[in-house]
């Protein structure tokens, strides 16, 4: 008893041929072969759900929910102090609908013409350490293994989003790299090569799938796997994967190995800090600890306290935004100071995000841009969102973004980023500054 099997299938509602007639027949290969930030998400309301919201009504469906495998999930994932939350808790702060949603029903749809006599358990994945979504994986398997149950594994996704010019999320030919990438390590199962993908490919390739795929992998994490991809394909700008997972006999264990390598990219990145990455995060630290701010270190450069300078700070977690605040000229005496602002700002009064806790400090990452004075341009063409950030201002409106960001490779993008965060319309007459930045990381 146990995992018997695992899958990965894209969700596109275009498979279903209710909804997408003939354009079902430029996924033919596919159809043959929620999210939350912080905290899993075990589904535990009525499992009904539809496809009316892509025009077919008259495909319904409801399931028999697994209880004892919610129950037993929940109590395992405590004790090992990974987040998870029933979707009746969840719903009070996050705008849950009960009802199924198209990654669940899509699935499913196909998988009902051929079995129905199941029991179901839904799970969202969350922004947790790829890591803690693969040790959430192996918690299903021992689950299924305490209780007896013969247990089968979806993992509901789609590859990039960003393969041909007009692709739901726009184009990006790092897309189809990503694609690549992952579906030879797909192939291979090679959870060592998934964990080594660069956050920056990632980002780029605007993927939906990835995540989920590392909760199916857990759920294998210490066996022998046999795996083939049946199908891979992109006719839409969206690439679609069904691949199969079978557990052959007893292997390795690499979960602790997995947490070894995110330890040591840790140290390796503190050891490797420059003294205006060190101030960010040793001000944030102190403040967050104990609610003050540090005296500056005396051992500075003297660049650090002779300059002024517009400084940001940057904070991730997991390879995502945790907090970013700047300012684009300076507000105090040296650069030395201005870190110090921005980044206890940029980590307690983003107002995008909570204030950073103190379990967090040891997962993020710090980067620091000294930016140049702003100088105003009149064209577009003065502008490359890899060299320069760009302001723009209408009245009162301004908004400011920064250079050479992940996912912003063209200066149309650039520009549609900036302008929504500033409130003004592409049509409206704007003034434009660009500037550079020295970055720290």
């Amino acid at each position: 008893m146990g995992i018997l099997s695992c899958y990965l299938m894209p969700h596109p509602a275009i498979m279903i041929e209710e909804v997408g007639g003939r354009e079902t027949q430029k996924v033919a290969s596919s159809v043959k072969a929620p999210l939350f930030y912080d905290a899993l998400c075990i589904y535990d309301y009525p499992l009904k759900g539809s496809l009316e919201d892509f025009g077919a009504p008259q495909i319904k469906m409801e399931f028999d929910r697994d209880d004892d495998l919610k129950r037993e999930l929940l109590k395992r994932a405590e004790e090992k102090n990974i987040p998870a939350v029933t979707s009746t808790k969840a719903r009070f702060f996050s705008g849950f609908r009960e009802k199924l949603d198209h990654g669940v029903t899509v699935p499913l749809y196909f998988i009902t013409k051929h079995f129905t006599n199941f029991m179901l358990l839904p799970i969202a994945f969350a922004m947790l350490p790829y890591e803690d979504l693969y040790a959430f994986g192996k918690l299903i398997r021992e689950s299924a293994e305490a209780l007896g149950k013969k247990v089968v594994v979806i993992a509901s996704g789609d590859l990039s989003h960003r393969l041909i010019p007009g692709a739901p999320a726009g184009y990006n030919p790092n897309g189809k790299i990503f694609d690549e990438k992952l579906v030879e390590i797909l192939k291979a199962f090679d959870i060592k090569a998934l964990q080594a993908l660069k956050p920056s490919l990632i980002e780029r390739a605007g993927e939906c799938g990835l995540r989920s795929i590392w909760i199916m992998a857990g759920t294998l994490d210490g066996y022998k796997v046999k795996s083939e991809v049946l199908s891979y394909e992109g006719p839409f700008g969206v690439g679609y994967c069904v691949a199969r997972f079978k557990p052959e006999g007893s292997g390795e264990s690499l979960l602790e190995k997995l947490y070894q390598v995110r330890r040591d990219a840790i140290d390796s990145r503190r050891k490797n800090e420059d003294p205006y990455v060190r101030l960010a995060r040793y001000t944030l630290e102190t403040y967050v600890k104990e609610g003050k701010i540090p005296e500056l270190p005396e051992d500075l450069p003297e660049e650090m306290l002779i300059s002024k300078a517009g400084v940001f700070v940057s904070i991730k977690k997991h390879g995502e935004l945790r907090g970013c605040i700047g300012t684009f000229l300076p507000t105090r005496k040296n650069v030395a100071e201005e870190i110090q602002r921005n980044a206890i700002a940029a980590g307690c009064e983003d107002p995008r995000f909570y204030p950073v806790g103190a379990d967090e400090l040891d997962d993020l990452e710090y980067s620091v841009d000294v930016l140049t004075k702003p100088e105003p341009i009149d064209s577009v063409d003065m502008l490359d969102p890899k060299k320069y950030g760009v302001i723009v201002r209408k009245g009162s409106r301004s908004g400011l973004l920064l250079p050479d960001l992940e996912g912003v490779d063209t200066v149309e993008e650039q520009l549609r980023i900036v302008l929504a965060k500033a409130g003004i319309r592409p049509n409206e007459k704007y003034q434009m500054e660009r500037f550079e930045v020295i970055r720290h990381v």
